[in-house]
């Protein structure tokens, strides 16, 4: 129609390294999901990503399938939202070498992430790791975004991702949209059940550690009693001197929809023992209609094709960019 207004894009993605997490689902998915009415909402398997570690590659396969099963379980609407693999994309690895080009080393030296990961993997240091930066930009750049909901953590990487875009647009006008970060709320940041100082992670070494979407009920439960808490007894929310509590009264929040201060209210004058047990109970809930979602989904060829369909449309956006990259680095004829 002649007077509709285009929607603002959004580009977001996670690496298919293992089962998606509570923390992945209140910290991203879950917003994700209320976006789709309001924005062109692109979003992204970041399958390439994961092999800067070693992976198996049956199970990435398996892992990629799980997780966009789990997404669409998750309530992001394959009608509504474009869900593709991001090496079903050529484009992604094409734009990953343009930016290489416009990345300077000492950007590159500087990203904590790298470091963070050089330390994990000392046996596999590699060129990937170091220039993963570029390619995120690339995978973000491709799309022209508007906006790109990320966590906190993601900071470091937008900024890098914007750097470069402004550095391209100087020399070739008009390349890239220059996408802003939309960082989650600090209180959707869940972490880990047994160190609440960290991320809530799928690849962390303790299962316990995190609640996957798709863990059996006795799981939940032995992860959510085990969890860090304190000494004091105390249910309050405290980030700084009870960072354990805090954690679970968010992931309580989250699920319930109630006010942490409701919460603290409601288990005044209560052990700790007693909201875990009631924290099983509502994070048990609120996990049933995904796993049920998850199950109807996943081994059916209508997953595949909803890949396929994603990456048709992903593809027409790269291309388009891509063939824009091309003229004003003169590349091709």
């Amino acid at each position: 129609m002649e007077n509709e207004v285009q929607k603002k894009r959004i580009l977001s993605g996670i690496q298919p390294s293992g089962d998606l997490t509570l923390g992945s689902y209140l910290g991203a998915i879950k917003n994700w999901a209320a976006l789709a009415d309001e924005y062109d909402c692109y979003y992204m398997l970041a399958d390439m990503h994961t092999i800067t570690v070693r992976q198996v590659p049956a199970e990435l396969r398996r892992h990629t399938l799980t997780q966009v099963a789990a997404y669409i379980a998750s309530g992001l609407d394959p009608e509504k939202n474009v869900l593709f693999v991001q090496s079903h994309v050529p484009a992604h690895a094409q734009l990953g070498w343009v930016l290489d080009c416009y990345t300077m080393f000492g950007e590159l030296s500087r990203m904590t992430q790298f470091k963070d990961k050089s330390a994990k993997n000392a046996d596999n240091i590699n060129a990937g790791l170091f220039t993963y930066p570029a390619l995120m930009a690339a995978d973000i750049l491709l799309y022209q975004p508007d906006f790109v909901p990320v966590g906190n953590d993601q900071k470091q990487h937008i900024e890098i991702c914007r750097d470069i875009a402004i550095r391209v647009n100087n020399r070739f006008k008009d390349t890239f949209v220059i996408p802003d970060g939309r960082f989650l709320k600090e209180g959707a940041r869940i972490m880990a059940l047994d160190d609440p100082t960290k991320k809530m992670s799928k690849s962390a070494e303790n299962i316990h550690s995190r609640i996957s979407l798709l863990d059996e009920d006795s799981k939940i439960k032995k992860s959510i009693m085990r969890a860090t808490t304190d000494s004091d007894g105390e249910i309050r929310f405290d980030p700084e001197n009870k960072p354990g509590v805090s954690n679970l009264l968010n992931i309580y929040s989250a699920l319930s929809g109630k006010s942490i201060d409701d919460i603290v209210a409601d288990f005044a004058g209560c052990g700790y023992g007693d909201f875990k047990k009631e924290l099983v109970e509502i994070t048990k809930e609120a996990l049933v209609p995904i796993k049920q979602n998850f199950n109807e989904i996943r081994e059916t060829e209508e997953l595949k094709q909803i890949l396929r369909d994603g990456a048709d449309r992903a593809n027409t956006i790269a291309e388009k960019t891509m063939k824009r990259v091309k003229a004003n680095f003169g590349l091709g004829f």
